[in-house]
């Protein structure tokens, strides 16, 4: 379960409804009613927020999100997109991470989720992470 307050609009989530789950971008949310609408392909439906969980961050979903994937000499890897780079210090171990813009840097070292790469995203660039190149 994702608290209410932890999404911000954008964020990629997984929602589930009589057992069926779809991956999908918070569009709207009613923080009063700890609900969110989530759109997945052309559909948007509410969701409580016990039905809605995170999407756990992997290079599926850095390269969902756009990022390109830089193999390095040393068996690190670097994902990047625009100006903001993620570093993981040992290949497909995302366990730990360093995240840098420009100047600022941040290091990582728990597994996040999608949704909380997003926010991080945000804070650093003042863009919101989405699937579109930019």
């Amino acid at each position: 379960m994702i608290k209410i307050s932890d999404l911000q609009l954008g964020d990629i989530v997984k929602a589930t409804f009589e057992e069926t789950t779809n991956i999908g971008e918070v569009t709207r949310i009613d923080k009063a009613e700890r609900k969110a609408i989530v759109a997945h392909g052309d559909q948007e439906f509410w969701y409580d927020e016990k039905d809605l969980a995170p999407v756990p961050l992997d290079e599926t979903q850095l390269l969902n999100l756009k990022f390109t994937k830089e193999d390095q000499e040393d068996g690190s890897v670097k994902y990047l997109k625009g100006a903001f780079r993620i570093h993981l210090p040992k290949k497909g171990d995302f366990s730990r991470m360093e995240v840098w813009y420009r100047q600022e840097r941040s290091i990582i070292d728990n597994p996040i989720n999608v949704h909380d790469l997003q926010n991080h995203h945000l804070r650093m660039t003042k863009i919101h992470l989405t699937e579109e190149a930019y």
